[in-house]
């Protein structure tokens, strides 16, 4: 049993295969004077499964709607006719549909990175400004989420350029997971300073050391400008969320800022004017939140790293298109798209007959492979050819 590789054997070597095979089979091949890799696949059938069968209309989508409880049917059937336009789809359209949307977005995205750096630079200082002055534990908290803003968006900055730059001999894989990677150690720096201010805070209630709290007008001003820019920022970053990962830990970070800031405010605001007990416990409330928010994160970079499963909706895009990619292909045999960082590896095995020349099987397969990983979001495939699918399961352990 062979193992899944990319097939990717030297021009002489692939050469000296169909010189083997036509001598073998001059009936055959011998008459070919095209290069090989041009004409070894046969052009995949548009739907060989009448998969257009199933699309519904809009006006049986319409008549859906008005049903009684039909709502969630038409729901069903809207995304099963997005999922049958997918599939139907070549795969040079996906790709040429992704570069659009990059090429679109290269700029705004870039905007939103710079905007936030410089206003959580800005911020940063107006935050702990006001913290200082007032003396309250929930504007404190507030204060040391900014710091950790700015620290996040250099770190990220710096991650990017980092990963683009990195040498292939020494780092074969890339550097696509350094942004994963730096998103989880910063996570656990965030928690471990939030940590700190639960405990001061509940030392705080404990000695009554907050009682001569006084209200701050500019500090009450200085965090409401912040909220202020934090929702412009969370709103323009919201539409790009999707087209990088960095917008998207970006917009998650305004997201939390809006309730940490809004929160903020008001429990100093109540510590001062109410109650004195509010502001650490508003404190202990906002590091809490932070924690649970930055824990979160962390979880789902972990199974990026550690080989979580692609989406079902991308497998069936995977079986689909490898079934329909050649009538040489007889049959598959398994399929797998994980995550390794923020992108998929692919592994995709194949049966064909036994007697495919070893020039057709390796070139069919090849060019499979160079189709998924023009996919977007695919780092890696690998194709595995073999002539019976009885055995077990490659790569696993019995």
């Amino acid at each position: 049993m062979s193992d899944a590789r990319p097939t990717t054997p030297s021009t002489s070597g692939s050469s000296l295969a169909r010189k083997e095979s036509r001598s073998a089979v001059p009936d055959q091949v011998s008459d070919l004077d095209l290069d090989v890799e041009q004409t070894s696949v046969i052009p995949p059938r548009k739907d060989p499964f009448q998969l257009k069968e199933g699309v519904v209309s809009d006006t049986e989508l319409a008549a859906l709607k008005n049903r009684r409880k039909g709502k969630r049917l038409a729901h069903y059937q809207t995304k099963q006719n997005d999922l049958i336009d997918s599939l139907l789809k070549p795969l040079e359209a996906h790709t040429e549909e992704a570069k659009v949307e990059e090429d679109a977005a290269r700029l705004p995205v870039k905007i939103a990175i710079w905007a936030s750096l410089i206003a959580n630079l800005s911020l940063c200082i107006l935050q702990m400004y006001a913290a200082i002055s007032s003396l309250s534990l929930s504007l404190l908290a507030t204060g040391i989420d900014s710091i950790f803003d700015l620290g996040s968006n250099v770190l990220l900055f710096w991650l990017h350029r980092k990963a683009a730059r990195m040498d292939m001999n020494k780092w074969p894989v890339g550097g696509a997971r350094l942004e994963t990677i730096g998103n989880i150690v910063y996570g656990f720096l965030m928690g471990s300073v939030n940590l700190i201010v639960i405990v001061e805070s509940a030392r705080s209630l404990i000695t009554k050391s907050d009682e001569d709290l006084k209200f701050h007008l500019p500090s009450v001003v200085a965090v409401g400008s912040a909220l202020a820019v934090k929702f412009l920022l969370f709103l323009y970053c919201y539409s790009l969320r999707k087209n990088s990962s960095q917008v998207q830990v970006l917009w998650e970070d305004h997201r939390n800022d809006l309730w940490i800031n809004t929160f903020g405010i008001l429990m100093s605001t109540g510590g001062a004017k109410l109650r004195w007990w509010l502001d650490p416990t508003g404190a202990i409330i906002i590091a809490l939140g932070v924690i649970i928010a930055w824990g979160r994160t962390v979880y789902s970079q972990f199974e990026l790293l550690a080989g979580k499963s692609a989406p079902h909706d991308f497998l069936q895009l995977l079986i689909y298109k490898a079934a329909t990619f050649s009538h040489e292909i007889e049959k598959i045999d398994t399929v797998r798209a994980y995550h390794s960082g923020p992108d998929y590896f692919v592994e995709i095995d194949i049966a064909m007959n036994a007697t495919t020349p070893l020039w057709k099987a390796h070139d069919i397969s090849q060019q499979l492979q160079d189709k998924i990983e023009s996919l977007p979001n695919v780092e890696r495939a690998f194709v595995h050819v073999d002539h019976e699918t009885t055995h077990q399961p490659e790569h696993r352990k019995a």
